[in-house]
């Protein structure tokens, strides 16, 4: 049996390319469907509203992108871990653009089913556990501090670094990898005096 013509995929890769060439508000119901040649009823057979359409597609990115940033967790390799994104907006830089130019709340918004709302939640959980466990494994902590640096090094500092490259429509230069690494070495080394 094949593929049905108008199916939930076909949605979110439309709505996955009108985010990335127009940002999230040029994500409509109409702007889908035209894209797509679809009627509006094969849209709304689906999904209930654009908005939980924006929020599978913001969970659907944000977790290809957890997915090597909490394996890198897992196995104790923080500086991987930090590096994880400028690697991962290189081979999907229209993804990166969405998700790091964009808020989270750009996407998640309105009333939307319980399971959306738990994949959101989880997400999020996973993230900080995942700040938890390198601010124990790192700095022998997981205190305020420990964590607040853990969110710096392993996101801020990289999020920062790339985006004025992702801004200009550019995958992050090597040298974004060296300056992260820089400075890795330096809040670790700090944290742990």
């Amino acid at each position: 049996m094949g593929r049905p013509l108008f199916d939930e995929a076909g949605f979110l890769e439309a709505a996955r390319i009108l985010a990335s060439e127009h940002g999230p508000g040029a994500v409509t119901v109409d702007s889908v469907t035209q894209r797509m040649k679809a009627p509006k009823g094969s849209f709304y057979h689906r999904f209930s509203s654009r908005d939980v359409l924006l929020g599978r597609l913001w969970l659907k990115l944000v977790l290809a992108y957890q997915e090597g940033f909490v394996a890198a967790i897992e196995a104790g390799a923080g500086l991987e871990a930090a590096l994880h994104m400028p690697r991962w907006a290189r081979a999907h830089l229209d993804d990166a653009r969405i998700l790091l130019l964009h808020s989270r709340h750009d996407f998640v918004q309105g009333d939307w089913p319980a399971e959306l709302r738990r994949g959101v939640r989880d997400q999020a959980d996973r993230f900080q556990e995942c700040l938890g466990r390198f601010a124990r494994d790192t700095f022998g902590r997981t205190g305020p501090r420990q964590v607040r640096c853990a969110r710096f090094v392993l996101a801020e500092v990289p999020g920062a670094a790339i985006k004025g490259h992702l801004e200009q429509g550019e995958a992050p230069p090597p040298i974004v990898d060296e300056l992260i690494t820089k400075t890795y070495y330096a809040i670790v080394e700090s944290g742990r005096q």
